[in-house]
């Protein structure tokens, strides 16, 4: 079964057209994440769904039911904010059970359904704190939690770890990942981070400006994307751009090679002095001045000693680079 089927869906805030024309299916038990850059849509989307805002045209359905008129309650899906919007005066089995209490569930079903969410999400040492008892990362659970025990057909996140530090994003986001796996319910996610878009989706809706710029795998918008701004945009460190011209003489192209895919030494294909090591440990990332309008990117594996200043080679194949048409569409 579908869980959500979304068809040439359109909102706009007075005159502004916000979302335009989204098409998209999410099937049983597929987790998708919408990710772009701020201002893109992505929120805004997820609200629309949820109910939290109207579309202006277009049609919603959740396992088969349009959903358009419905208010979000009755829409069978849960929500978890970037705030944990957690009630202070309750401890985390309060919170966790008020929802259930609120639809008139049996205290017997409840004490079920909040144990089997603790035990999935560890928080059953936390039962009787309170929010301020709690650290940033175990907030975060409990509104996970929250969600958990509606038992509904569709769970939604709103950017959820944006509020967290390096180390719990990682940790939350294993803690979603299993959570996922656990449940096989379907799942969308909003997030800016493609890091978390990579890691987690089934499926990955690129959007800009309202568009949606291309849907698929992580491996397939990474290793094939249909154009220069989802190339660019999935990828840390970015993907490299050069004018085609500088290679083989092709006028209003640019060619892209990921910094994996390049290789410093003789002989080179392009070369720049180096103005930045950085040195991440297992990696070490060489940014290079080659005389575009901006510094060129090479991924190496490993630990490398290059001083900025030395000048270097830079070496790529054919095939591992990409070519884009001054439009931004891909040509190769």
């Amino acid at each position: 079964m579908t869980a959500l089927t979304l068809k040439n869906l359109y909102k706009s805030f007075g005159k502004v057209d916000v979302l335009k024309e989204i098409n998209l299916e999410v099937e049983e038990g597929e987790f998708v994440v919408f990710v772009g850059p701020s201002g893109c849509g992505k929120s805004t989307l997820l609200r629309v769904i949820a109910g939290l805002e109207e579309a202006t045209s277009g049609e919603i359905e959740i396992a088969g039911t349009p959903v358009n008129h419905m208010p979000p309650s009755k829409r069978g899906i849960a929500m978890v904010f970037q705030s944990y919007a957690l009630y202070p005066h309750l401890n985390v089995k309060e919170n966790m059970a008020l929802a259930l209490r609120q639809e008139g569930q049996s205290k017997a079903e409840i004490e079920d359904r909040v144990a089997e969410a603790s035990r999935m999400l560890s928080l059953e040492p936390y039962l009787e704190r309170r929010p301020a008892e709690l650290s940033g990362g175990q907030r975060q659970r409990v509104a996970i939690g929250r969600a958990v025990v509606r038992q509904p057909k569709l769970f939604l996140f709103d950017e959820p770890l944006s509020n967290l530090d390096a180390a719990l994003r990682m940790n939350t986001r294993l803690e979603i990942a299993k959570l996922h796996r656990q449940l096989d319910t379907s799942m969308v996610y909003v997030t800016h981070d493609q890091t978390e878009a990579m890691t987690l989706a089934d499926k990955i809706v690129v959007l800009r400006d309202g568009r949606v710029e291309q849907i698929g795998s992580p491996m397939e918008l990474y290793n094939n994307p249909a154009n220069r701004f989802v190339a660019e945009f999935l990828g840390a460190p970015s993907m490299n751009f050069v004018p085609a011209d500088w290679l083989d003489g092709e006028k209003d192209q640019e060619i892209g090679i990921r910094p994996e895919h390049v290789s410093i030494g003789e002989p080179g294909r392009l070369s720049g002095t180096v103005i930045h090591v950085e040195h991440l440990g297992g990696d070490t990332n060489v940014i290079a001045d080659i005389g575009g309008e901006t510094p060129f990117t090479v991924r190496l594996f490993g630990q490398y000693q290059i001083e900025p200043g030395a000048d270097v080679q830079l070496g790529f194949a054919d095939e591992q680079t990409y070519r884009f048409a001054s439009d931004g569409s891909r040509v190769r």
